[in-house]
């Protein structure tokens, strides 16, 4: 499992560096075609992994209630970020692996509830759903790539 971890810890971080050198303008910008824009991707990615390891196994998320609500699976970008609020996004986007890892060595996630995704992958365990949110961060991660080459 060590393996997942430092993938998800290293996707992040290269993620962090596509962000380098963007304005607030830059990161909220939808271009033609699209139907979201960055900043709406990396909070995705915070709650995203929130809700498929400690949601679906029946712990409460650590992440604010009003970042699920507005950042979750077919949500579109309602409101801008401010520089403070993207910072925050930014902190839970880093530091939030660690923590992971730290309750999966604890053994906090002791039970699972079945989830089948969109794409016909079932999770039906933690370990399967910290590979499916490694996968689910790389898509988003090249969405966020295509995203920058219209900025």
């Amino acid at each position: 499992m060590k393996l997942q971890f430092d993938v998800l810890k290293k996707s992040r971080a290269l993620l962090l560096k596509e962000l380098d050198g963007l304005t607030l303008d830059q990161i909220h910008a939808i271009p033609a075609g699209f139907k979201n824009n960055i900043a709406w991707n990396v909070a995705h990615l915070v709650v995203t992994q929130q809700l498929l390891h400690y949601k679906l196994s029946g712990l409460n998320c650590l992440c604010p209630d009003d970042l699920i609500e507005g950042y979750t699976k077919g949500t579109a970008p309602k409101k801008p970020f401010t520089e403070e609020e993207f910072e925050e996004v930014k902190d839970l986007l880093i530091g939030l692996p660690d923590t992971l890892e730290e309750d999966f060595e604890a053994g906090i996630f002791e039970t699972y509830h079945t989830y089948p995704t969109s794409t016909g992958i079932v999770l039906d365990s933690i370990e399967i759903a910290l590979a499916f949110n490694n996968f689910h961060e790389g898509i988003h991660y090249g969405i966020i790539r295509s995203i920058k080459k219209f900025l």
